[in-house]
């Protein structure tokens, strides 16, 4: 009688040097906990509440009927190409070519495909900390060296030129920009960001420039060190459609770099995922393209849910909290309430119903922070405030 083998998994090294996404995480936890019964608000994920606008899903309706069910090239649709093209063009200022244009399954893999293809093993890379963890994740994934800057709470979580400047070395091979900012809301201002190309001036450094959520600042305008001179052909700016309109689902993201860069992320696109689904593309081409008004009335929203949730934090005892200036997240200090982050947002969570996120989910600076996401209803984010109130009520700090 035969008998199975328990062959042993022997993983590549590599592995141990990826992370993941705490959120996703929080969110099992926390799906788990209403399955035994609790009512669980949920402000740990990132995700825009509202439904995909009509005109989009129609157009992607349409697209399925007409037969956009195939293979198409792996740098996107020209016709997306072109949109994103004339799109980034002017809302930034600078003339961008559909060659210059990737489009890819989400925004992650641009920030994948740009490690992955400029970053060999020892050069350093500068990122913000607190910030996206997938940033580090990625660097440690192929070798090379994380170098932190500090996002500082006094100064509204914008990056210290000066320490940046220090920070640059000749190993830095890319520098990480995120604006506006997860977790924290932060933004960077026009000067911030002409004060961040003076400091690379002519040296050979990339800057992958974030910016997902450049279509919900609630203060000022947003600003792209794309624009800035002599700056386009070292940066890759990441955006896409996931936040802008509430389209996280469709797995959407675009990339806008030199050619010759551009060449070499969608080979790794060919590599990887052939192609993003064409009948999405589609569906993105009447995103630009088409009536932009649930754009607004969602930017609108988030930031009357902004005020109101940093409003009310600020009355419960231990938490302080800055007004963030875009994205849909509010980043509260908690050092007073003599808590770690980690064992406060667990506790949260398992004692008062209210899923967030622990401040060094996002790096060792988080530390004395909780990242709630205001994508969630004014009456959800209303009973998450009364049940954090209530909880710190009932403690001694």
């Amino acid at each position: 009688m035969s008998h199975a083998v328990q062959f042993e998994l022997r993983l590549a090294k590599r592995m141990s040097r990826l992370g993941t996404e705490t959120a996703f995480e929080v969110l099992i936890r926390a799906r788990e906990l209403e399955r035994q019964g609790k009512d669980v608000i949920h402000l740990e994920i990132g995700e825009p509440d509202f439904d995909t606008p009509h005109n989009i899903v129609s157009s992607a309706v349409n697209a399925l009927n007409a037969g956009w069910t195939h293979y198409g090239p792996s740098a996107g649709l020209p016709e997306l190409r072109k949109a994103i093209a004339d799109e980034v063009s002017q809302s930034r200022g600078v003339r961008v070519q559909p060659e210059e244009v990737v489009v890819v399954p989400g925004g992650k893999p641009i920030i994948f495909f740009s490690i992955l293809a400029l970053i060999e093993e020892g050069d350093e890379v500068i990122y913000p900390n607190p910030g996206f963890p997938i940033y580090e994740s990625m660097i440690n994934y192929v070798g090379g060296r994380g170098v932190p800057i500090r996002l500082r709470e006094e100064k509204d979580f914008r990056f210290d030129v000066d320490e940046l400047e220090k920070l640059i070395s000749d190993r830095t091979k890319l520098i990480i920009i995120n604006s506006p900012h997860n977790p924290t809301g932060g933004v960077l201002n026009k000067r911030d960001i002409e004060q961040i190309a003076q400091a690379i001036g002519d040296r050979n450094i990339f800057v992958l420039s974030d910016e997902i959520y450049s279509r919900l600042i609630f203060d000022g305008d947003h600003h792209s060190i794309i624009s800035e001179p002599g700056l386009k052909d070292r940066t890759i700016l990441l955006d896409g459609f996931s936040k802008t309109y509430a389209m996280t689902g469709w797995r959407m993201g675009y990339g806008v770099m030199r050619t010759d860069l551009a060449r070499q992320v969608a080979r790794l696109m060919t590599n990887s995922n052939s192609c993003t689904a064409s009948f999405s593309q589609v569906a993105g081409v009447e995103a630009l393209r088409g009536n932009q008004s649930s754009v607004e009335h969602m930017r609108t929203e988030f930031q009357r849910r902004r005020d109101m949730f940093v409003a009310g934090l600020n009355r419960i005892k231990g938490f302080s909290c800055r007004m963030p200036k875009g994205a849909f997240y509010v980043f509260p200090n908690i050092t007073a309430t003599g808590w770690k982050s980690k064992p406060l947002a667990d506790a949260l969570l398992e004692e008062a119903g209210v899923a967030c996120l622990s401040g060094t989910s996002f790096g060792e600076y988080g530390e004395g922070y909780l990242r709630f996401s205001t994508a969630n209803s004014t009456e959800n984010l209303g009973k998450a405030l009364a049940r954090i109130e209530g909880w710190v009520s009932q403690k001694s700090f």
